[in-house]
């Protein structure tokens, strides 16, 4: 049976960690992804990082982005990382009074909550790297303001208004007009890269049981199989995008209902489904 952990008593007092590793380097020299999450109001923060720093590093890096804005956590649930379980960082936590807990294989709900955040915010990175792939860093500011405003059912209201007990004042206020401009085109691009990423977690299980029918006319998105080690629309790995379309169904298989003939379609192109 699953059991819920025990809900915080206060605002980043108990805060979950991961990484988002195998990202295509940036030109900052960027990897990776330090996610971290407090499970109270669930606001974030998600911070470049590369994988090989150091744990002072990281020490240096927590201090000054968490610890300064939120005050010393009581606990820090992790999953992975060398950094979570190197003498100096259990040294410095043992100093600063937090209890490290490690997620357990058998109890994986423990650190669930970031797993859930680390989906969403690899899909709005997704299409964000499809035209800066080596600059998926400058978007993660944005990013973290997006999923921070925007509402969780849980909650009922966005982590930024639980955070801070008021909703957040937009459009930012930016000193260049140029700069207002882009930066509320791409806090709507995000934002809608979220509310798509948001609804299809919460109808996934519906569409794995029923069958999906198409007819021609129709438009559809087609699932490029993933293949280790090769491009995609010129970006690798986890950024790589996993839909490719849309795609006009031209013809319906009447002895195969489930086969269709679409065209547009590049010739070689694996596809698993639609």
């Amino acid at each position: 049976m699953l059991q819920p952990l025990a809900i915080p008593a206060w605002k980043w007092e108990d805060i979950q960690m991961d990484f988002i590793v195998g990202l295509p380097r940036t030109q900052k020299g960027y990897d990776s992804i330090w996610v971290i999450i407090d499970r109270l109001t669930k606001s974030a923060h998600f911070l470049p990082v590369k994988t090989h720093y150091t744990a002072a590093t990281y020490a240096e890096l927590y201090i000054s982005q968490i610890v300064s804005l939120h005050g010393v956590p009581q606990t820090i649930t992790f999953d992975r990382g060398s950094l979570f379980v190197s003498r100096f960082w259990e040294q410095l936590q043992t100093a600063l009074g937090t209890n490290l807990i490690r997620s357990s294989t058998y109890h994986p709900q423990t650190n669930d909550q970031v797993e859930r955040v680390n989906q969403i915010l690899e899909d709005m990175l997704r299409a964000y790297a499809l035209t800066y792939s080596t600059k998926w860093d400058d978007c993660l500011p944005l990013a973290e303001f997006a999923y921070n405003n925007s509402y969780q059912k849980s909650l009922e209201m966005a982590p930024f208004e639980a955070l801070y007990g008021r909703r957040c004042r937009t459009p930012l206020n930016w000193s260049e007009p140029g700069e207002l401009t882009q930066a509320e085109e791409q806090v709507k691009f995000i934002h809608s890269n979220l509310k798509r990423a948001q609804s299809r977690q919460k109808s996934y299980s519906d569409k794995r049981r029923r069958p999906l029918a198409f007819e021609e006319g129709d438009h559809v998105y087609l699932r490029v199989s993933p293949m280790k080690g090769v491009h995609r629309f010129e970006v690798k790995g986890k950024l790589a995008p996993r839909y490719v379309g849309p795609f006009k169904i031209t013809e319906k298989d009447p002895l195969a209902p489930y086969t269709y003939m679409c065209i547009h379609c590049t010739p070689g192109l694996t596809l698993s489904y639609i």
